[in-house]
């Protein structure tokens, strides 16, 4: 059970507090509103780009990791396709420093040329090193377009094409910090070593002179029902053949979400899972396989994806994974089954809470879906689940024309 407090400044800064007198660090994290999703299909990959331009200075501090250093701090970031994640820790007594570096470059980021050009190399480099010259690295720059035809999760964060970047002007950077960067477009949770009021003062220093900003208003295309299969085939210079098939699935709100999310358990969660099982220990068909969901916001996907061992064919591969899809559909699945899945779920969850760290981060993004109390429900919703519900969604999700299927085929 995690205990928290809520309130919102009068800029729209929303504000969630969790006290732990058991350790004498705080962890701060800032949620950002943007994600990829919320760039235009042009001048795509600007919210992975700021995560690194927040780090450039700001008006008031020419550098951001110095003061925080010195403060015993650390930090980092993240960024996905619904949004902007900053976090760190630091010792309680040094609190003041992570609220006047927060809000600093929250108030105003120090824009230049100079910044600009460096972080556009950092990415630039990046989108070469993960994307470009690694095997299978272009993964999601050819499954998201493939699956996606209408809403923007089509891009990766790193962006549609390199060029957006490149061609990125200080214009186009300033009008994107405005845009989403400002308190009512931001989530800010502290957990630790903290009361409430001593936060409230904090906020009151640092946050509230600063102006709200315009509320961004959301218009995604919503994704249209895929109605019939898809396929893909690739060749590149991998070491093994591999194949995926993609499902489209529900949102992250939706009811259904649970079970889906212990369907992909079920069939991958461990060593000894059902995919891990069969596929990999009885069948020798492939080296490693997995089933997971994509975790996003609005609907997403069920992905399934394994490397194949050497002299394995595509459809021998893929046949083997339709008969897991088969079995899972059409046979009842084992009490004893769902309980493992469920007590690993419930013990995951326990042991994500003993982080500060952790739990700053589920308070925002529950913030952020609308509902804080998840951090505390979840589980109970996982728990709820039963083997019909399981079985339903392999029937609903797992057919054939809701499935896009890539083939990366290795060079001969």
């Amino acid at each position: 059970m995690i205990d928290y407090s809520q309130f919102m400044l009068e800029n729209g800064l929303q504000v969630i507090v969790s006290t732990d007198t058991a350790t004498p660090m705080v962890a701060l994290n800032i949620l950002y509103n943007v994600g990829a999703k919320d760039e235009h299909p042009d001048k795509t990959g600007f919210a992975h780009l700021f995560e690194h331009l927040m780090f450039g200075g700001s008006v008031n501090i020419p550098s951001y990791d110095e003061p925080l250093q010195k403060a015993g701090g650390e930090n980092n970031a993240f960024t996905n396709n619904d949004f902007t994640n900053y976090y760190m820790s630091i010792p309680r007594q040094n609190l003041d420093t992570a609220f006047w570096l927060e809000s600093d470059r929250m108030l105003d980021l120090a824009f230049s040329e100079k910044s600009l050009d460096v972080q556009r190399q950092v990415v630039i480099e990046e989108f070469k090193q993960r994307y470009l010259n690694q095997p299978y690295g272009d993964f999601w720059m050819l499954m998201r377009p493939f699956v996606y035809k209408a809403h923007p999760y089509q891009w990766s964060t790193i962006g549609k094409d390199i060029s957006h970047i490149e061609n990125a002007t200080m214009d186009d950077v300033r009008t994107f910090y405005h845009k989403f960067y400002h308190p009512k477009n931001a989530i800010v949770s502290v957990v630790g070593n903290i009361t409430e009021a001593e936060v409230r003062s904090l906020c009151d220093t640092w946050f509230a002179p600063i102006s709200k900003g315009e509320r961004y208003m959301r218009n995604i295309p919503k994704e249209p029902m895929q109605r019939e299969r898809r396929n893909l085939s690739v060749e590149r210079d991998v070491p093994f053949d591999m194949i995926c098939k993609a499902f489209h699935m529900c949102a992250r709100m939706d009811n259904d979400y649970y079970a889906t999310d212990m369907l992909s358990d079920i069939l991958s969660n461990g060593n000894s899972s059902r995919l891990y099982n069969t596929l990999v220990k009885e069948k020798k068909l492939f080296s490693e396989v997995d089933a997971h969901i994509s975790g996003d916001i609005e609907e997403g996907l069920f992905i399934f994806s394994g490397k194949l061992i050497k002299g394995i064919t595509m459809e021998q591969a893929e046949a083997a994974i339709d008969e897991e899809i088969e079995h899972i559909m059409h046979i009842p699945i084992p009490e004893h089954e769902l309980n493992k899945i469920k007590n690993k779920i419930e013990s995951n969850m326990i042991f994500s809470n003993e982080s500060i760290l952790n739990r700053a981060l589920k308070l925002a993004i529950s913030t952020l879906l609308g509902d804080t109390e998840m951090v505390n429900t979840e589980t109970e919703k996982y728990l709820q689940v039963t083997a019909t519900d399981i079985q339903q969604m392999a029937n609903n999700i797992l057919i054939d024309s809701n499935c896009s299927a890539l083939y990366y085929h290795a060079k001969k």
